[in-house]
């Protein structure tokens, strides 16, 4: 029996600048269909589109900043994993089976996690600081 030299994907030939430049295209295919695809994501966006200027605006330090960020990057980054464990579940079948249920109900509670983070993150460091804008606006 012959054993191959390698236990990964034999698609993955690519090396150097060559795999970087198919891993971009890969990505931005991805986000396209995310966006396309997936209504969560697209709201997720929207919400994004609000808050990541909002968090370079706010007189807040940098790394306040940061977190602020971060927090919005992470329900993006947690709804795309959610977003492809439901497109593989759906890929073996639609019939309804517990396992099939369980991934997705953990996928589901990973974006209701980084959601909170997101919620408390603004509401301890932006929250002070839009209260200190209206303050001095009245």
């Amino acid at each position: 029996m012959h054993v191959p030299d390698s236990l990964e994907s034999p698609h993955k030939g690519q090396r150097g600048v060559r795999r970087l430049i198919n891993a971009l295209f890969y990505s931005l295919s991805g986000l396209a269909l995310a966006c396309r695809h997936e209504s969560a994501f697209r709201q997720e966006i929207a919400l994004a589109a609000v808050l990541l200027p909002a968090a370079c605006l706010l007189p807040v330090g940098a790394i306040e900043r940061v977190l602020l960020v971060t927090s919005v990057l992470l329900v993006l980054i947690v709804e795309l994993l959610n977003s492809s464990v439901e497109a593989a579940i759906d890929r073996i079948g639609f019939d309804t089976h517990l396992l099939s249920k369980h991934a997705k109900d953990l996928g589901s509670a990973a974006v209701l996690i980084a959601l909170t983070a997101l919620l408390v993150t603004w509401l301890l460091l932006a929250g002070p600081a839009v209260l200190r804008l209206v303050e001095r606006s009245v």
